[in-house]
């Protein structure tokens, strides 16, 4: 899943970046607010950490931004212990939840994959299409009770596909959500022809069910309701 972390403390956002790259999440960074506000008007994020006190604004600002353009965007407010004020302005403009200063990087991460959860799974644990099997927070797959191996970039790709079933996926769209800004630089989409190739042929040995549809010149559906 993908994060952006907005926190002006260096100590503490590279401390939570760090943390949540070793659990799996790919994250982005900003440390004020002209700088988020220009990120989630250009990318999408499963999920953002947002920080009220920001040197140049309030993450008020940035949460009322997210919820207009990206609703279904998890928003986590990230307050000082004592400001009650601004976790209940944060809920009031669509934040998910709250957590007060200094937390635990355990909790902190029990409350990102609950977001996930409502967000993008309707508070499910587990992801069902047909006979396979998506558990997000575990990062596994299986068929028929039967793991199916894949790599962190494909498990990546099934979930966010999972997420958008029978929905058109933009391959600029598909990029962005596994390579965040170094997409930006890419001059082909190669990499992502390659990752889509390699998950569709293991799903389809292990399933016999090719969920993946080419929609030309655009990019990809991934059709449930097959097998």
């Amino acid at each position: 899943m993908k994060l952006l972390v907005v926190e002006d403390e260096d100590g503490l956002r590279e401390t939570i970046v760090s943390f949540l790259e070793e659990e799996g999440y790919q994250c982005e960074q900003a440390t004020r607010l002209n700088v988020a506000l220009n990120k989630v008007s250009d990318y999408e994020y499963d999920c953002v950490l947002v920080d009220i006190g920001l040197p140049d604004g309030s993450g008020l600002q940035l949460i009322s931004e997210i919820k207009r353009i990206a609703p279904t965007t998890g928003v986590l407010v990230l307050s000082a212990r004592n400001s009650l004020d601004d976790k209940v302005a944060g809920l009031e403009l669509g934040a998910d939840d709250y957590l007060a200063k200094p937390f635990h990087l355990a909790e902190l991460n029990a409350r990102i994959k609950s977001i996930l959860r409502r967000v993008k799974y309707d508070g499910k644990i587990e992801v069902n299409i047909e006979r396979l099997r998506i558990l997000p927070e575990s990062r596994q797959v299986f068929f028929d009770n039967e793991a199916v191996a894949l790599t962190k970039k494909e498990f990546d790709l099934l979930a966010f596909f999972a997420a958008n079933s029978n929905r058109v996926l933009t391959k600029e769209s598909i990029a962005e959500h596994l390579w965040g800004d170094f997409a930006d630089a890419a001059d082909t989409f190669d990499f992502v022809y390659s990752q889509i190739k390699n998950l569709r042929r293991k799903l389809l040995e292990k399933t016999g069910v090719d969920y993946f549809k080419n929609v030309y010149g655009i990019g990809y559906m991934f059709q449930t309701g097959k097998g």
